[in-house]
């Protein structure tokens, strides 16, 4: 259904066949989906296929040359990365972002401020007891690093660091969370502990995951999208994704099991 259609529960993400051409290549072709509420996706395809640029035309960092991109119903087409975040969208980078030198709790309160008032009150005495700290002290309890909260960022395992970045995106309670190939550069304990962590979020947030992880991604969500050359190619249950011929033609006989 049409967003702003009267009576019509809008998706919490509708992209409609979503184009981005760089001069003669087409990085994105054609992409069309929409993720309903509480509803997890995962787009999933080789490099190349052009997961990571529409990844940033949905956050906001890139505009797509033909084709729209509407967040619960408004069409955010045009609208920068800063404003959509203001609209209820949280996200993590390929890239970390975090500040090495601080502390863990003070990352997810610069996170926690970030777009408010309270962002440009940079000499402000920071109070042990204020809104701020205990809403970041409650994400770091849930992403499990409340002990650490007082250690600086450089301490931290690279696994702890995506743990970090998640609860830099959660802080500030998105109704849509965007990964960015989350479980880039972990181990396998650490990859349990990612997805244990993205199963336990609330099921009414919907997430859209990139990822190169097959497993990860088949586990974590509802439906996936495979991507090649840019373009679609099968969008569909995990289960049809496992059994679908083209998926392990493009992934050169990887199992997908």
């Amino acid at each position: 259904m049409a967003p702003g259609t009267p009576g019509a529960t809008a998706p919490t993400l509708q992209l409609d066949e979503v184009t981005k051409r760089y001069g003669g290549v087409t990085a994105v072709a054609g992409v069309s989906f929409d993720l309903e509420p509480g509803q997890r996706m995962a787009v999933i395809g080789p490099n190349g296929a052009g997961k990571t640029t529409l990844f940033k035309i949905i956050a906001g960092d890139v505009r797509p040359t033909t084709g729209s991109v509407h967040i619960f119903g408004e069409d955010v087409t045009t609208v920068p990365a800063f404003r959509r975040a203001r609209t209820g969208l949280g996200r993590t980078f390929q890239v970390s972002n975090l500040l090495a030198e601080l502390s863990v709790l003070d990352n997810v309160r610069v996170a926690a401020q970030a777009g408010t008032p309270a962002s440009r009150r940079f000499w402000r005495p920071q109070r042990p007891d204020d809104d701020v700290t205990t809403s970041s002290l409650e994400i770091l309890a849930k992403v499990g690093l409340e002990a650490r909260a007082s250690h600086t960022v450089a301490d931290l395992s690279h696994g702890e660091q995506r743990q970090l970045e998640i609860a830099m995106a959660l802080v500030r309670r998105p109704t849509l969370l965007l990964l960015d190939e989350p479980a880039a550069g972990l181990s396998a304990a650490e990859r349990v502990v990612l997805r244990e962590l993205l199963e336990g979020l609330p099921r009414e947030l919907s997430m859209l995951l990139i990822e190169h992880d097959m497993s990860l991604a088949l586990e974590l969500t509802d439906r996936v999208l495979c991507m090649d050359n840019g373009r679609p190619v099968i969008l569909g249950t995990p289960q049809e994704i496992r059994a679908d011929r083209t998926v392990r033609e493009i992934y050169l006989g990887r199992s997908v099991a």
